[in-house]
């Protein structure tokens, strides 16, 4: 008996979520086809002309919009910010810095201090679980 071997292949939102780029800024015919993990693959090792333009212009996707904005992805929806963005306007948002934008944040802030804290909290009580069963 022998294995074949399929090809695993995603669809092309799938592939742009990988890449870190917005779908609809992306040649048809990456949007029209399939894309094989050998592709993708590939695209990350030698992204060709567009991938680099889209990665260092955009338009960008929410996610990373929300990253180079240092705040969350909820975080633009409460400013506004619903449509993809390029490079240059959130070099705009960072340099205007509403007020939400400061807002989201302290927030992003906070909620990172607190990921440390629970981790520190947990990482000293598997100490102490660990020494106590020693």
């Amino acid at each position: 008996m022998t294995s074949h071997q399929t090809t695993q292949t995603m669809k092309p939102a799938t592939a742009a979520k990988k890449l870190g780029v917005y779908l609809e800024a992306t040649p048809a015919e990456f949007q029209e086809g399939v894309v094989s993990r050998g592709e993708l693959n590939a695209l990350q090792a030698d992204p060709p002309a567009w991938l680099q333009e889209l990665r260092r212009n955009g338009p960008h996707p929410r996610p990373v919009v929300a990253s180079k904005l240092g705040i969350s992805i909820a975080g633009l929806a409460r400013g506004g910010v619903t449509e993809p963005l390029t490079t240059e306007q959130i070099d705009e948002l960072k340099n205007e810095s509403p007020e939400w934008l400061q807002k989201e944040r302290a927030t992003q802030a906070e909620v990172r201090k607190e990921a440390v804290r629970i981790k520190e909290k947990n990482a000293a009580r598997s100490e102490e679980t660990g020494d106590a069963r020693s």
